[in-house]
This record gives structure tokens, sequence and C-alpha cells, in this order.
């Protein structure tokens, strides 16, 4: 991929080019524009429109390189989606693997960023306090968003504070990791003080990240960290650094915390939920009251790494007119399809959740909001008979059954027509990446609230899931009782392929290993055969035509399941950044948060 974020090992010059200023002059536009002459940061940020510019590409640039990550760790490892011959999908990742490698260089990239953008403010005259304020708030969210993935991610890495700090005393391949709970508490102490800075609301209507969205951020904190336990884990170390955790209770204390943060949110923050669940992914609606922490892409002006190329790896053949579609062979698991209660060799799909399809294209799905100019997408059209801008690739490749749906603008037309302002291009798209949605909010509080119970009857836990579920799936019936089961299924559906369902799992694994492993050995990861005969025929009928041979049309049971083991929740540090730093394979420290200050 063109455009790398620069390596944890070229930490100095990464941070250099944030301390001149000069990655302020790009990606920025999404929000306000800044000025287009010259500028350094001594002089730069003087007034509240520079603050404002000044932290726009927080919202993209550095996060670039994690979005091939994203899917890989977050879809892939999870079961939700296939790619052919990847290590993520059989668990057999080490660190070589050169998208591990971008992934952790973006999040680091992030840390460094946000720090030095952080600090330029905090030192800068001239701006209104509530401003600057804000401003700082937001890199402080941004921050403790990249550290909360790394630890969900590689489990024990080092606190970089200040990167200048460690750049002045050259002390970069001695840092060594922090404990695992000690990286929790840093999070949520940067979070504290991000809340403690930003408005109540986001008072330019941009998208702007305001108190209510990192406080729901420390919500999903919470509840992660009160799975986590020092005196149940024990950290491996050696060329393979992983975590073992043993089954124990979650700390009530963190689950009430997180149940009174999200309530917060639901009930003080004025947002609601979307009416229409697919509403939630169209670029007309990049910024919406239901999405509170978003990846916010921009196309204009044409600069690498501020834009979102996730349609270039998950689309099929033919989606867009520029020959970046590269998800031909990949496409969602069988296991995900059953999950919504489908099959890829049932003929009429049963859809009764509005979910599966804003998902999932499977065939006989039609879709009004790609392919507008031609009156909509047929999914089987596009495959085997194509559009006039548009070459079929020929045959259905994607043996779980369906292609995603999701982080998809459509052609170059719906581009335009969603409001995003100028053309697209080759991999470059303006649809933003919601990170975190008020609909996951509902569900942190539901299971946050039941506590360390296998169900409830609270009226409010029951509402908040009601109004989740009901919206995708009419005709639910409000519910007396629902079960911890519940609130975990329903997590998968209404976040699939949003690079969340990995991370659940590691959570849980952190106080029940043995279910998160059995849950994943369980899953439905291999391929069905048959299902480009059976689909061709019946697009080629016209429609009438379903008839399965189970002969040759059937999922493979031969091929055992991926072994997942202990070492599978922690994924390997990328050797380039061992190689830099051989610290990283040691037992993490302790670490004295109250030595740091923001």
């Amino acid at each position: 991929m063109k455009g790398r974020i620069m390596k944890l090992y070229n930490i100095k010059s990464l941070a250099c080019v944030a301390f001149l200023g000069l990655a302020l002059t790009s990606c920025e536009d999404f929000l306000d524009r800044p000025t287009e002459d010259g500028y350094d940061t001594s002089s730069y940020y003087s007034n509240d429109e520079q603050c404002r510019a000044g932290v726009n590409y927080l919202y993209n640039s550095p996060w670039y390189d994690f979005q091939r990550g994203f899917i890989k760790v977050g879809e892939v490892m999870s079961g939700n989606y296939k790619q052919s011959n990847s290590p993520y999908i059989t668990f057999t990742l080490d660190g070589s693997d050169q998208y591990l490698a971008n992934m952790s260089a973006s999040l680091w990239a992030v840390n460094t960023h946000c720090m030095t953008v952080y600090n330029n403010l905090k030192a800068s005259t001239g701006a209104s306090e509530e401003v600057k304020n804000a401003c700082m708030g937001e890199a402080l969210t941004w921050k403790a968003f990249a550290y909360f993935y790394m630890v969900r991610s590689f489990g024990a890495v080092p606190i970089i504070h200040d990167p200048l700090s460690i750049i002045n005393s050259q002390s970069a391949t001695q840092l060594h990791k922090a404990k695992i709970s000690v990286v929790y508490d840093y999070i949520i102490m940067t979070l504290e003080k991000a809340i403690e800075l930003l408005p109540e609301h986001d008072v330019t209507g941009k998208g702007r990240i305001d108190k209510y969205c990192a406080k729901a951020l420390l919500a999903k904190v919470y509840l992660t960290k009160a799975g986590f336990s020092e005196e149940h884990t024990t950290y491996n170390t050696g060329s393979n650094c992983y975590i073992t955790c043993k089954a124990h209770q979650r700390n009530p204390e963190d689950l009430k915390k997180a149940a009174d943060l999200a309530l917060d949110v639901i009930e003080n923050s004025g947002r609601n939920l979307l009416p229409v669940y697919s509403d939630l992914f169209r670029g007309h609606n990049n910024v919406n009251e239901e999405c509170l922490i978003s990846w916010a892409w921009t196309v204009s002006g044409g600069t690498w790494t501020c834009q979102n190329s996730l349609q270039s790896d998950l689309s099929p053949k033919g989606f867009s007119e520029f020959g970046d579609n590269w998800g031909q062979w990949d496409g969602v698991t069988a296991d995900l399809i059953e999950a919504f209660g489908d099959n890829p060799l049932n003929q009429r799909r049963q859809n009764v959740d509005d979910r599966r399809k804003a998902t999932i294209m499977m065939p006989g799905d039609t879709y009004d909001y790609f392919f507008m100019e031609e009156g909509g997408l047929d999914i089987l059209k596009l495959i085997y008979q194509g559009y006039a801008k548009h070459q079929g690739q020929g045959s259905w490749d994607a043996t779980g059954g369906g292609y995603c749906a999701k982080h998809l603008v459509g052609c170059n037309s719906d581009h335009e027509k969603e409001g995003l302002g100028v053309n697209p291009r080759d991999m470059y798209y303006g649809n933003y990446t919601h990170l975190l949605r008020l609909a996951d909010v509902y569900l942190i509080y539901c299971e946050a609230a039941m506590g360390n119970n296998t169900s409830s009857s609270d009226p409010k836990v029951l509402e908040y899931f009601y109004k989740v579920r009901h919206r995708s799936v009419k005709g639910y019936q409000y519910p007396t009782s629902i079960t911890w089961n519940d609130i975990w299924k329903e997590r998968r559906l209404e976040l699939a392929m949003e690079g969340d369902r990995w991370y659940d799992f590691v959570r849980r694994y952190y106080y029940d290993p043995q279910g998160a492993i059995d849950e994943l050995k369980a899953q439905k990861r291999n391929t069905y055969a048959g299902l480009d005969q059976l689909y061709k025929t019946y697009y080629d009928s016209g429609y009438t035509t379903w008839k399965v041979d189970p002969s040759t049309m059937y999922y493979d049971t031969n091929t055992l399941p991926p072994n997942v083991t202990d070492r599978s929740f922690t994924i390997p540090m990328s050797s380039v950044d061992v190689s830099y730093n051989p610290y990283l394979l040691e037992q993490p420290e302790d670490f004295d948060l109250s030595t740091l200050s923001f």
C-alpha cells in the first residue's frame, strides 16, 4: 500500500514532521480549511480557525495504514470476514506480516501526532480558551483511542507520554512495556483529561469530538477493563509474547462506571439512533447524530493518506470505474451469514433483519443507493453481466456466500450524489468510517448494567436493547428479560464489519477464556462448494430456477477449524518494532502514572 505511515523506529523523524507543522497543510478541509500561506508552529496556532484546522488531520491521515488492520484484525480474525490464504483467519500470524507492521506504525503515529498537536496547542497564545481546550481534548481522545486499539491488540505496550522527551533523551530503543492494567489506567487518565477540556456539544456541527463522544469511549474502556485482572493473567515473553488469562468474575466497580457513563451519554447527549440502519453508512450521512467518533476521510486535494480506501479492498470486481476492486475472492463468512439466520443455499433470503442486507450482499439483493445512475445495483447482474461502465467478474467467487456491503460508497456518480463533493479516484473515497456509535453505547449499557449476572429484566436494560434490535428487526416484541448471550449476539449483528468484533473476543477472553476459545473454534470459516453454479443458474433463469444439488453444492466440513489457543488473543509484536527495541520481548514493568501530567 502506498503512503506508509512512518514506523516506530522512525519515531524521531515522525515527531519532527509533526512538530514543524508540515502535516497541518493536508487533509484539513473536511472541517475547516486553513489559510494556504506558509507557517510554522510558532505562529500557526494564533486564532480559533487555525487551532481547529490544526487538529483536522488527526481525524484521518495518521490512521490511514490502520485501515487494513482494522478489517484483518477486527473482522477476519473474529470470523466475520474471509480472506483467502490469510494468516489472520487461520491464526498463523507472526511478526513478519507487513500489514501488522503497517498497523503498528499507524497507531504509534497517531500517538505521536496527537501529543505533538496537543503540546503545540497548549503552548499557543491568541486563540480563545474555549476553542483551544476543545482542540486539545480532541487530540487526547484520538490518542486514547490509539492506545485502546494497541492494548487490545498487542497486550502490554510502552507508554510514550511525551514523544519529544523520548527523542531528546535518545531512549526510544530502550522503552519497556507497561503492564496491561497500567495501560488501561493511562487510557482512562487521558480520556478524563479530554472530557475536562471538551465542550458539551460540537458547536461546529461538522462531526468534531465533544464531551459525550469521549464519555462514550470511556464507557467502552471501562467495560473492557472490567474483565482484565493482573491477578489472573500470566505474561509469556520471548519470541512470541502473549498473555494467558484464567476465568474470574468481572470487576463490579468498573462495570458500574461503564454503565453510568453509557447512561449519561444515552440520556443527556441529545443523540438518537437513526431510524433506518443502512442510512448510517451513506456518504450524505457522514456526520449524523448516532455516530460519535469517526475517521473523517476526504479526497479533496488528492493528498495520499487522507482518503478512505476500504472500498477497494472489500468490493468485488467492477464495483468502481477505476479497476481498484480487489475483494473478488474474499467476502463474509458462512458463520456471519448464519448468525443473521440465513444460509447461502437458501433461495429465499429471510431478510427478517435489515442489517443483513446492509452488511452483506447476497443473491437476489438489490440496492437503490449503489449505481444510482443505472437505477440501482443488482449484485448478480454485476457479477455475471456487468453494467455499461462496470465489467463483471463473470463468476461468484465469495465462497462464504456473500460480499461486504458496508464501507462501500459505489461508483463515481454515487460518490457525487452522496454529497461527497468531488469525484473519487483510484483508492480515494470520502465516506467516513464510523468507529463508535450510539447503538454500541446502548449495548454497552445493557451489558454493564447486567453486571456479572447472566440475565436481566431491568426496565432500562430492556428498553435500550429493544431500541437497537427493533430498529432492524421489525416486529420484534418487547422482551420481558434478556440474557448475556442475547447482548453478545446483538453486538455481532449490529456492529458486523465495523472493525470491532475481535476486540469483543479479546475482552471476553480476559475473564472467560475458554468461552472465547470454544466459540471461535466452532465457527464456520470454511468454504461452500458449488455456489457459482447455483447462483449463475438462478441469474440466467431470470430468478426463477433455484436448484441445489447436494452432491456438488455443500459446505466444506473436512477442513479442520483454526487452532485457537491462549496465544491467539495477543497479536505478535511487529518484527520491525522488535528489531528496533528488543525490550518489547521482555516482561512488562510497573509504571508510575503519577509522574505524568497533561
